[in-house]
């Protein structure tokens, strides 16, 4: 049992598709700064450097897809009565407690490989920075009913402020 789990808590998951997004998101990067490299290393005739960047950005990506799912795999969420906590992270694992009362905004984004997988991100913005949470790849139609759930939840905590 990870160090973060709370017995009988069930942690909801971003979706398979956020792995494609990921993925998509890293070729994009890569394709652009390897064409970049390319270029230059041409305009400054240094043939080996035309194949030593874009051979790394390649490795870079083959090793950051392989890692992919199992990025996506940590981030996961639990609505509790007070609060939504978030976590994520391999290495580095954050835990983030978001209580109801204190988020001052509730914003659903979607780019557009994010709109053509039919995925969203979720913002929650309290008053301390450090506690904002983002959380990717939720189907779009989950993103929009959490925020609308959040938005009246955090309508009830906030009126005895």
């Amino acid at each position: 049992m990870p160090a973060f789990d709370h017995p009988g808590a069930e942690w909801r998951r971003v979706s398979p598709k956020y792995v494609i997004l990921e993925l998509l998101g890293d070729l994009i990067f890569t394709v652009i700064f390897a064409a970049v490299a390319v270029f230059l290393a041409v305009f400054i005739e240094a043939p080996v450097i035309a194949w030593v960047w874009p051979a790394a950005l390649s490795v870079g990506f083959v090793v950051s897809g392989i890692f992919a799912a199992r990025r996506a795999k940590a981030i996961g969420y639990q609505l509790r009565d007070d609060d939504l906590l978030f976590r994520k992270g391999l290495l580095f694992s954050r835990l983030v407690a978001v209580p109801y009362g204190r988020m001052q905004l509730v914003d659903v984004q979607r780019g557009p490989i994010a709109r053509a997988l039919g995925l969203a991100s979720l913002k929650m913005v309290t008053a301390a920075a450090v506690t904002g949470v983002q959380i990717p790849g939720l189907p779009a139609d989950e993103a929009e009913r959490l925020r609308d759930h959040l938005i009246a939840v955090a309508e009830t905590r906030r009126a005895g402020l």
